[in-house]
């Protein structure tokens, strides 16, 4: 019988306890440590600060790691640009925070990597920034996505690490190119999942083994840190996860969802559910990215 994967899980929220749930993976990040973060889009007031996550960051002397948004030159995407983009992270505290910050596509051209038994894209586009690390740990801040249906650690594997273009590809199922366009040809909700699987996919392969996954669970909304005009949280806080399984770890997060007694899971449901959210984690799975099954262990 196939091993499940662990995940833990615990409902102590504090800057310090992502060290620990860390550790408790028992694996050791070596060499240039990236660490991915999500940077919040301007007016978003739900993404998880950089005071939360300095700890861990420090601790592994990681370098802070994003990449530009798509969207071209529309009004709504303040991070299309690079230079726009680092004027957010300091706005936003990351620069002030740390002293390592980088965009991995801040300047082309990008590197493109095959994507080995495709369902619907055969390649993606990533920052050639990324080749400089050689481990990664992924801090997913766990939430509603307005595409994506929920967003957690496979949509920072898939859009997270995808350059701009990247991005568009990935939207558009490989029809289009030019970030400009973007809102023009986004492809229906269950091909993006597909496509976000085939980009992540990417990323696992050149990491496996090198990478580590925590999700917190906290500032839940149905909408993602991308959005400038996101949704208040719709669920009180539930605690951090962390997994080297990626599927695994969004899949417990989806059950502590599903399984919760707060009222405002309905409204996060019906956002995962009316755009197909759960098709992601069996593309994933058709990719060898991680397990459904999962043992869950609680940290105290």
């Amino acid at each position: 019988m196939e091993q499940k994967s662990k995940v833990y899980f615990t409902k102590v929220i504090t800057p310090e306890k992502l060290i620990e749930m860390y550790k408790k993976l028992n694996i050791e990040l070596k060499g240039n440590i990236g660490v991915k973060i999500h940077s919040g889009e301007k007016g978003n007031k739900n993404f998880i600060k950089p005071e939360f996550y300095k700890p861990i960051v420090d601790y592994l002397d990681g370098t802070i790691i994003e990449t530009n948004t798509s969207g071209g030159n529309n009004p709504l995407f303040f991070r299309t640009k690079t230079e726009q983009h680092l004027k957010l992270l300091e706005d936003h505290g990351w620069t002030k925070t740390f002293k390592k910050v980088e965009i991995l596509d801040s300047e082309p051209p990008d590197e493109i990597i095959e994507v080995k038994n495709p369902l619907r894209i055969n390649k993606n586009y990533i920052g050639k920034n990324t080749k400089k690390y050689d481990s990664i740990l992924v801090l997913a801040h766990f939430k509603g996505h307005g595409l994506g249906g929920y967003g957690g650690a496979l949509k920072q594997l898939s859009i997270g690490f995808a350059s701009s273009i990247g991005k568009t590809y990935i939207h558009s199922a490989g029809k289009n190119m030019d970030p400009n366009k973007l809102l023009e040809t986004f492809c229906e909700d269950k091909v993006f999942k597909e496509c976000m699987a085939d980009a992540a996919s990417t990323i696992v392969e050149r990491y496996r083994g090198k990478m580590a996954f925590i999700n917190s669970m906290i500032n839940i909304s149905v909408d993602c840190d991308c959005d400038g005009n996101a949704k208040p949280p719709c669920m009180k806080d539930i605690g951090i996860l962390s997994s080297t399984d990626p599927v695994a770890l969004d899949q417990a997060c989806l059950d502590l969802i599903y399984n919760s007694d707060q009222e405002g899971k309905k409204d996060l449901i019906n956002r995962i559910e009316s755009k197909v959210g759960l098709h992601i984690i069996d593309c994933a799975i058709h990719h060898g990215i991680g397990r459904k099954e999962y043992e869950l262990i609680n940290v105290e």
